[in-house]
């Protein structure tokens, strides 16, 4: 117990959440993949699936920064898994 209480006095901010940093990653390999999309889809498909991999991480940020506000951030961290959830059923 006393190891959960330390790893949570280290954590400053949101980049410092094993969260945000997955779904960055996962962020980052869909826009690596994205590159081999034709070059007709540039500016419709390549782009609507590269801004949809950023919202997860930006909504992860975005719940850390209401996070003194347990409402809020519950509903941020739910948008969060919602957005997630739906981009893979998709």
């Amino acid at each position: 117990m006393e190891k959960n209480r330390n790893d949570m006095d280290t954590i400053r901010s949101h980049r410092d959440l094993e969260v945000w940093n997955k779904a960055m990653e996962a962020a980052m390999a869909i826009f690596e993949a994205t590159k081999d999309f034709p070059s007709e889809e540039r500016f419709s498909l390549t782009d609507q699936v590269r801004r949809s991999s950023r919202s997860t991480p930006a909504q992860i940020s975005e719940a850390w920064r209401k996070r003194r506000y347990a409402a809020a951030f519950v509903s941020k961290l739910n948008d969060a898994f919602l957005d997630a959830s739906l981009r893979y059923v998709v």
